[in-house]
């Protein structure tokens, strides 16, 4: 993919000057980022988007890994130029950074393969038992799911909620739950990998409650995220961005018009 001019020139003078962008994320998030077999090369459909960012923008990606919840601080002090780390873009955060939204995520249903529960729909759930992490917003979910259930006149949504991914996923697969509610990507790269993607699929939906995920931008710097969101766009109309979604098999939150601050 060739340099943009026209878009490269969008870039602040600073940025472009040095031909990098610094991004700030916490590499352990697959299929968002994580590191490939070496420990050290940064991977997944968000650092595919990243490097296709810088492509357009002229300029190199380089990553820094850190806690996830040093993100906003480290972007407020200027320590990075962007985050892109699997991060909600909510109103509470926007008052804080700006955020250039990618990605569409939310409660998914995982099932086992083959789907022998029948499970296709959130009204599925009822009268079934649920994997969900402790103090998710997945437990939460379910728990609203369960009491629609019964005032349906339906069996209750069981709720196991547990600590460990492993765990839930042991239940899912020796039948002791017949659903796990997890985050959209997540569920995917599971799905796909566990068993050599013999064990899981994923209930083909939209995302539950969905909400933007968002690259952070400092607030100070608007015309760096006006570059960054019609670079994006450039690649969502050009046919880039569905290409990398699909190589990550999360097509299920492609956007189509890049907001910036879209979140509720």
């Amino acid at each position: 993919m060739a340099k943009d001019d026209k878009l490269a020139a969008e870039l602040p003078p600073e940025i472009a000057s040095v031909g990098k962008i610094r991004i700030g994320s916490n590499i352990q998030n697959p299929p968002n980022n994580f590191y490939a077999a070496d420990g050290k090369t940064p991977i997944g459909s968000e650092v595919d988007l990243a490097k296709a960012i810088g492509r357009k923008l002229g300029v190199e990606m380089v990553y820094e890994d850190m806690a996830f919840g040093s993100l906003i601080t480290s972007l407020q002090a200027g320590r990075i130029d962007l985050t892109m780390a699997a991060m909600n873009d909510t109103k509470e955060r926007q008052k804080s950074i700006d955020f250039v939204d990618y990605f569409t995520s939310g409660i998914t249903i995982m099932i086992q393969k083959g789907n022998p529960a029948g499970i296709k729909s959130p009204d599925d759930l009822c009268g079934k038992a649920v994997a969900v992490n402790s103090g998710s917003s997945q437990e939460t979910y379910a728990k609203e799911r369960s009491t629609i259930c019964t005032q349906q006149g339906k069996g209750e949504v069981t709720v196991a909620a547990t600590d460990s991914d492993t765990q839930n996923q042991n239940q899912l697969r020796t039948g002791r739950v017949q659903a796990i509610l997890n985050d959209l990507p997540t569920a995917v790269y599971v799905a796909q990998t566990a068993g050599d993607g013999k064990y899981f699929e994923v209930v083909n939906l939209p995302p539950i409650n969905g909400g933007p995920y968002g690259i952070g931008v400092n607030k100070a710097n608007p015309k760096l995220a006006k570059a960054v969101q019609l670079a994006l766009q450039s690649l969502v109309d050009d046919g880039t961005y569905t290409k990398i979604l699909q190589s990550w098999n999360v097509t299920q939150g492609a956007i189509q018009k890049v907001a910036i601050n879209g979140g509720p």
